[in-house]
């Protein structure tokens, strides 16, 4: 028996019997001794001294990549090594023809797969925002979209803790720690309703996992970064209608999902107006069109429409997104990084719009919210100076789009 970062590895094999179980002492924390004739076959011992036998093995043919499950065939005293040795054989060669034991024990029980788990945590609150819901449809299609058809005994500890990592080395640390802490949460309900059931991002953080700490991006002044920037989204490789994306956020301040589920008859270019409708608070965005944005949508028009008709539909459409507009801009983020020399992440457009709104401009907090939708404040004197109409927008957010212009081609 060896400890390694904490964890307690088996490793002891040696052939199962009553005798050499009986010869096996528990430890502070559980462990496994493994069958040295019968690969999988094994016996878990508890630190209260309780044995089960078990069988491990990987599904859907094995490969390494295929789930690790484990099913419990009994407990030593009840069962004996030789009646544990032949059900594990059963089972494994199950295993061999296709079959997943985990998964049809879990049916037989009537245990719910993720998917359905899912819904089920949705419908127990519907008052949630429509664009909370939206997000959380996208972290399962996105981030968890294997796991949605395995029942929940089927994902394990070590499962959550890989793709915990995994999704911080390529989507970041929020996103790792919204999808977790979502998925902990879809457990709760079923962990009550069936007995036994484990919820594995629970086991991950009584294992010594953690969630990232909650940290807030400090970039330069404006002027420094959005030089950089212009530089790194111009620098890469990819699809004009993905850098439109960037520039419409640069411009507006505006979040990523209420650009790219914009669509055209939203936009009227005639009375310079952009309506948004998909946003973070819930409220309708009405934003005046500057001469920077015109000049996108402009694009936009040309490359949306055909020579008779005029553009309908998604301003930023898809033909691989499920949902017919854009979607995974953040793939780009990194190389614009890279070409920029300075770490670039979407929001902070937003916090550059922000900053030479205020500092730069000193525009008055107030129109600068209302600009990019921020939620409003419960003082009821604020609440009043929120209420800016288009036109009155209209010079304010031309001046720092003129502003954003022109830090962006200095340096």
């Amino acid at each position: 028996m060896e400890t390694r970062k904490g964890k307690r590895t088996a490793k002891v094999r040696l052939t199962l019997t009553k005798r050499s179980v009986d010869g096996l002492e528990p430890t502070a924390k559980p462990w496994i001794a493994w069958d040295n004739k019968l690969t999988g076959f094994g016996v878990r011992i508890q630190p209260s001294g309780t044995k089960s036998f078990l069988v491990n093995y990987r599904a859907n043919g094995g490969g390494r990549h295929a789930a690790n499950k484990r099913v419990v065939i009994g407990r030593f005293g009840r069962i004996t090594p030789d009646q544990a040795r032949r059900q594990a054989q059963a089972l494994l060669g199950r295993v061999a023809a296709g079959g997943d034991p985990a998964n049809e024990r879990a049916r037989a029980r009537g245990l719910p797969t993720l998917q359905a788990a899912f819904e089920e945590y949705l419908e127990a609150n519907p008052s949630r925002a429509p664009v909370t819901v939206k997000i959380y449809r996208q972290n399962l299609r996105v981030y968890l979209s294997d796991w949605v058809n395995r029942s929940l005994d089927g994902i394990s500890r070590k499962d959550v803790e890989a793709r915990f990592n995994h999704l911080t080395e390529t989507r970041g640390w929020s996103s790792a720690n919204q999808t977790m802490s979502m998925l902990r949460s879809i457990y709760r309900r079923p962990c009550v309703d069936h007995e036994g059931l484990k919820n594995p991002v629970e086991l991950w953080l009584a294992g010594g996992g953690k969630f990232h700490r909650k940290r807030r991006r400090r970039i330069s002044a404006s002027g420094e970064v959005l030089p950089r920037w212009r530089r790194g989204i111009e620098a890469v490789r990819m699809p004009a209608v993905a850098r439109d994306v960037l520039w419409v956020g640069v411009y507006t301040g505006m979040r990523l999902g209420e650009i790219t589920s914009l669509r055209w008859e939203r936009v009227d270019l005639k009375r310079r107006i952009l309506r948004v409708d998909e946003t973070k608070t819930g409220e309708v965005l009405e934003l005046p069109i500057t001469r920077q944005l015109a000049a996108i949508f402009e694009r936009r028009c040309v490359d949306c429409a055909d020579a008779e008709n005029p553009p309908s539909g998604w301003v930023f459409p898809s033909r691989t997104s499920k949902s017919g507009h854009l979607l995974d801009v953040q793939r780009f983020h990194a190389g614009i990084g890279r070409a920029a020399g300075t770490k670039f992440w979407f929001h902070g457009l937003r916090n550059s719009f922000i900053s030479v709104a205020e500092r730069e401009l000193l525009l008055p907090r107030s129109l600068t919210k209302r600009l990019v939708n921020h939620a409003r404040s419960d003082d009821v004197t604020e609440g009043y100076a929120a209420d800016w109409t288009v036109e009155q927008l209209r010079g304010p957010a031309q001046r720092v789009a003129d502003r954003i212009e022109a830090l962006m081609h200095t340096g």
